[in-house]
């Protein structure tokens, strides 16, 4: 039986069209571990794998581990985002923010 971390983990994926084996490489773990964290009760990932998963499905390990204090899964992407935001190059983010302002203008 899954867990609600399984479950969750398992919904996010599908909904990125991850399978399980794109997922488990982007994540650094191997394909039958990644099943065993969706489908079996009782694992109990570090919090660096549960954050590596959390990155790929573009969330926070929080909202995974089903904290009651954790984002709702709109704002758990924001903040995803923005960590990603905040890795990039000072040239990029410009990139980014062009984009944005050419796709703000076609919404208008």
């Amino acid at each position: 039986m899954a867990t609600p971390l399984g479950e969750k983990i398992r919904k996010l994926r599908k909904e990125k069209k991850l399978s399980m084996d794109a997922l488990a490489a982007n994540a650094d773990m191997s394909k039958s571990y990644l099943w065993e964290l969706e489908n079996s009760d009782g694992i109990n990932p570090t919090r660096e794998i549960v954050a590596r998963i959390a990155a790929e499905l573009d969330t926070t390990p929080e909202f995974l581990f089903n904290d009651p204090q954790a984002d709702q899964p709109v704002d758990a992407f924001d903040k995803a985002f923005f960590r990603n935001y905040k890795s990039l190059k000072p040239e990029t983010k410009q990139q980014l923010l062009e984009i944005l302002k050419t796709l703000k203008k076609t919404q208008g």
